[in-house]
């Protein structure tokens, strides 16, 4: 254990609520399966779990090889990388594979893998929108040269994700507007933004109601009407989640004693808090929130002792990216908003979803070790200094 502490650099804090998460992860996600391997696996419980910690083992190295890397390298990897989501995003939007009604996972060919495309796309922006401002900076005032450069690439990714994703670009879309926020860009720029995307919205809803093929806005019209008339309408989800809430009290079920996992339909991603609840009752709950808590104030730590705007912007895009989507997918199980599709973070199964998670993180850790090594080369100029 002395030699892994030894080796891994950045904040110390992040890992061990990383390792946390992890192990939380692997023991909600097999309690949570158990229906699914005797509905599809004959009753092999161990496939699901040996299959979540592969992809949990094999995030930790993405993780541990990003957080390697010299963040200031991130910068102009991030050119690549939007240059690539862009293409990637319109091949999903029209020639996608679709799972569970949405069309919004791509499937490379030969190993057969599934992987969302706009998780990919919303690292490569959140990088790019934090190299984009870092070099604006001088200009960041002016409109023509700073502000319309910044907002191009933003509806151009957000619209392309949206038709499919529209939680997952508002999340995106959010963290945009603290980027610029953080990034000085004038109040009243990021307002008529925001003014901007709201009319593009209501554009788009506008065309596809009169369209005869309306997607996903059939789906998202039938999740707003159940949300706000439950009375009249199919609440199945929200209400098996609350009956898992319910159940938990204080102290919860124990680990493996979950009955809602039976009913609850995806259970070991988008309401596996629920299934958490349940079994580990409001102290589990409780400590889940303090810990993505304590990954924010991590984040936000990170970003403030960072010496570039770069790092600063970019890890205050990634913490708050995370923090978004943790908020979501927590205020649906607890039906604050509708049902949407956020799987949580480090703890829902997943494949894509979780790597890109560990890789935003590493690179998090990655400016908290630039951190450390100037810290550490004050500290011995401050040394030679004061013996001479």
């Amino acid at each position: 254990m002395n030699g892994f502490y030894n080796k891994i650099k950045g904040d110390k804090t992040i890992w061990m609520v990383v390792i946390f998460l992890s192990a939380i992860s692997v023991l909600a996600v097999y309690s949570a399966t158990g229906t699914l391997a005797y509905r599809f696996r004959a009753g092999n419980t161990e496939y699901y779990l040996l299959k979540h910690f592969i992809i949990l083992i094999f995030g930790l190295c993405l993780m541990y090889l990003a957080h390697q890397i010299k963040y200031t390298y991130y910068s102009r990897l991030s050119q690549i990388m939007l240059y690539m989501a862009i293409p990637l995003l319109i091949i999903t939007l029209f020639r996608g594979t679709t799972i569970h009604e949405a069309n919004r996972w791509l499937t490379l060919p030969i190993i057969n893998i599934s992987f969302q495309s706009s998780d990919f796309a919303r690292l490569a922006l959140i990088m790019y929108l934090a190299r984009l401002l870092t070099k604006k900076q001088e200009l960041i005032k002016d409109f023509k040269s700073a502000f319309l450069p910044v907002i191009v690439p933003v509806f151009i990714i957000c619209g392309l994700i949206l038709p499919a994703n529209l939680s997952t670009a508002i999340v995106i879309f959010l963290t945009c507007v603290v980027l610029m926020f953080v990034g000085r860009v004038n109040f009243k720029y990021i307002f008529a933004m925001c003014s901007i995307g709201l009319v593009l919205f209501s554009i788009f809803v506008a065309i596809s109601l009169r369209s005869p093929d309306q997607g996903r806005l059939v789906t998202w019209k039938s999740r707003i009407e159940n949300f706000v008339n439950k009375e009249h309408s199919d609440t199945y989800q929200s209400d098996q989640a609350k009956i898992a809430i319910a159940s938990g009290g204080i102290f919860g079920k124990m680990p493996g004693n979950s009955t809602q996992r039976n009913f609850l339909p995806q259970a070991f991603s988008d309401f596996i808090y629920a299934i958490i609840i349940e079994e580990y009752g409001l102290i589990g709950a409780i400590s889940i929130v303090l810990l993505y808590m304590i990954l924010l104030f991590r984040g936000i730590k990170v970003a403030h002792r960072s010496t570039g705007t770069f790092g600063t912007l970019l890890a205050t895009g990634l913490t708050f990216s995370l923090v978004f989507q943790t908020m979501i997918n927590m205020a649906v199980t607890v039906d604050l908003i509708p049902v949407t599709g956020q799987p949580l973070p480090l703890i829902s199964m997943g494949g894509t979803s979780l790597w890109f998670t560990s890789i935003a993180i590493g690179i998090i850790l990655s400016i908290s070790r630039k951190n450390e090594e100037e810290q550490e080369d004050n500290k011995m100029e401050g040394g030679v200094y004061a013996s001479a």
